[in-house]
């Protein structure tokens, strides 16, 4: 029976798809009596078998060899698309984490979405989004993962855009589609350079020619780079980090994927195609830098801000960042490790804080407090979700992180110390957050705030579950680093990094140190606060740009193209009307201005001639 799935599992994003089509009807409002319910229950049906598809496939993958499916898609010139899918224990592993975490986000949506009338649009969404996630976890081919990609960015505008009669919301889903584009183009053109350098798109190909391969370094960098731009936009990194920012504009159930395992999606194609980065030394450090600054400034920026929603998102970024530094150094497995780990942990923050937005006045966490003895469920959420996060032995995150440290000990020293720094200002972040939304006297704003309906406490601690069970699961997968040859003393700069952390900010937050905080320069804690002037610095740079191109091209096609235009249809309405008066009826008239206009015309063809004869006549 197992065998039989494992074969069968490239259909998994099918079910997905199913859902999303049966739920159309209820999007437009072509079935009404019903009520939109069963557009959610639909694709809670469909998703379930996906995931049990996947679960029960995943355990005939383990200890064997990865299998390829082919599905002929256009053959035409010389040109032969394939669509290659590859079935492992590492990719069907991804269908199960994608399909358990979509599962868990649509139960939660049924409590989170009870009364919203865009219940069916959002579940069709949903489904179409699994099935994109689900495809991109299969594909084995650059040129369909970046169809998919594409996909996945029509997902995210739609899904932000949910509520579009909101102002903020239309201008979240807009630019977050347009940040995400810059990236796809270029994207693009590093996807199309690499087929003519290496003939291929398959990603095991890429691997085999890129041990052998003798190519010019300027033209596999520049081809590198563009292809480092997409996961750039995907994995929200700086300077392409502000559209997760506006995202958070959307459904929470929405974004409990999209914090998980949509950001996740660009680190999955870079993990892909780390054969092909270490032919550029240029590329693989440009991708350690952009790691480093995002991990860093985002870790930062966190903690100035006091929305709930852009404190995990920047945190996410920041995490990002460690999967950028885990693939430019060539630590696959640690960037796989961090992208499990980061997904479960990710999306039980989002859970835990989403009930606290459901039924709360305000987002802002000045404004919040005392919640633990109202909603005791989601503290504990959050502080396992936040030590899932941080290097806490002996959940997920510490070990990937160890891995991660231990492979790069070695060769970049330097990159620990960020590393290490990184971990320590996440946990001070998110022990802030949990400081002000639970620690303390309830204030004004929370003294009415009960736990949240268990519709959306139940898949909050199935999840919970998970991430404490996660260095288990790992062990009997035999996928935990040995304890034996990690460098010991790397792990303890690890744990004193996250009760560093934790620690000040408990004393700092929990204390009777009066708030808000303040830092003592203002202009560091604005810059912290305004996200370093990104959105100021994109107003007066690319925005500006644009909107400069955009009125010279508004210019150019009105006086220049419709000009012409215009003039053209000048002259032949003047022309018309002039012939019109000149209309006699005689046939003699008409003869003798057939014969002017050959005349002219003689004269105008043979004109070359009887100039040079007239030049010979006078000298």
């Amino acid at each position: 029976m197992s065998q039989y799935l494992l074969e069968t599992v490239w259909l998994v994003p099918g079910y997905a798809l199913l859902g999303g089509l049966l739920a159309l009807p209820w999007s437009p409002g072509i079935i009404r009596r019903t009520g939109p319910r069963p557009a959610g229950y639909v694709n809670l049906i469909t998703t379930f078998l996906a995931f049990l598809h996947s679960a029960i496939a995943f355990t005939a993958t383990w200890n064997h060899p990865a299998k390829e499916v082919f599905i002929p898609w256009l053959s035409t010139a010389g040109l032969n698309l394939t669509i290659n899918l590859e079935l492992s224990s590492i990719t069907v592993g991804a269908l199960v984490v994608i399909t358990g975490l979509n599962f868990l986000a649509q139960v939660y949506a049924v409590g989170y979405m009870e009364m919203d009338w865009g219940w069916g649009r959002f579940y069709s969404l949903l489904g179409f989004f699994e099935a994109g996630l689900c495809a991109l976890a299969l594909c084995n081919n650059l040129f369909f993962s970046y169809v998919v990609l594409e996909i996945l960015t029509l997902g995210t505008y739609l899904l932000v855009g949910l509520w579009f009669s909101q102002p903020l919301v239309v201008t979240g889903a807009r630019d977050a589609f347009l940040t995400k584009r810059v990236g796809d183009l270029f994207l693009l053109m590093g996807v199309l350079g690499l087929w003519t350098l290496a003939g291929t798109w398959d990603y095991q190909d890429l691997a085999t020619w890129a041990q052998t391969a003798k190519v010019d370094p300027t033209i596999i960098t520049l081809v590198c780079l563009a292809l480092i731009a997409g996961p750039m936009g995907k994995c929200a990194q700086f300077p392409l980090h502000l559209w997760l920012d506006e995202a958070m504009e959307g459904p929470i159930p929405s974004t409990i994927l999209r914090n998980s395992v949509v950001v996740a999606s660009g680190a999955w194609v870079l993990i892909k195609l780390q054969p092909v980065f270490s032919l550029s030394p240029i590329a693989s450090t440009t991708m350690i830098a952009i790691g480093a600054v995002t991990a860093v400034g985002g870790s930062l920026i966190a903690i100035a801000q006091i929305d709930i929603k852009r404190c995990l998102s920047y945190s996410v970024s920041a995490y990002m960042g460690l999967v950028f530094i885990a693939v430019g150094t060539q630590q696959n497995e640690a960037a796989l490790l961090l992208v499990l780990t980061h997904a479960l942990s990710a999306a039980l923050l989002v859970m835990s804080t989403g009930g606290i937005i459901w039924n709360s006045i305000t987002q802002d966490v000045t404004q919040l407090g005392g919640l633990w003895s109202r909603r005791p469920i989601s503290g504990l959420a959050f502080i396992v979700g936040t030590l899932g996060l941080i290097a806490f032995p002996p959940l997920g995150s510490f070990w990937a992180l160890l891995k991660l440290v231990d492979g790069i000990w070695a060769n970049h020293p330097w990159l620990v110390g960020i590393i290490i720094a990184v971990n320590a200002l996440t946990a001070f972040s998110l022990t802030r957050e949990f400081s002000l939304i639970f620690g303390g006297k309830p204030k004004q704003m929370s003294e009415r705030s009960p736990e949240a309906i268990w519709l959306m406490v139940l898949p909050m601690m199935i999840l919970f579950g998970f991430v404490l069970h996660v260095p288990i699961v790992l062990e009997s997968l035999s996928l935990l680093p040995s304890w034996t040859t990690l460098q010991k003393d790397v792990a303890l700069l690890l744990i004193w990094s996250s009760i560093f952390g934790v620690s000040i900010s408990a004393v700092i937050y929990l204390g009777n140190i009066p708030k808000p905080i303040t830092l003592p320069w203002k202009g560091l804690q604005n810059l912290l606060a305004y996200d370093f002037y990104t959105p100021k610095l994109y107003k007066v740079t690319i925005i500006f740009g644009v909107a400069q191109l955009s009125k010279l091209a508004d210019i150019v096609d009105r006086f220049v193209v419709d000009g012409i235009v215009n003039f053209v249809g000048l002259f032949s309405l003047l022309g018309g009307e002039s012939l019109k008066y000149s209309n006699s009826g005689q046939t003699q008239f008409y003869a003798f201005t057939v014969l002017v206009g050959v005349a002219v015309l003689g004269a105008w063809a043979t004109w070359p001639f009887w100039s040079v004869q007239f030049m010979n006549l006078v000298f």
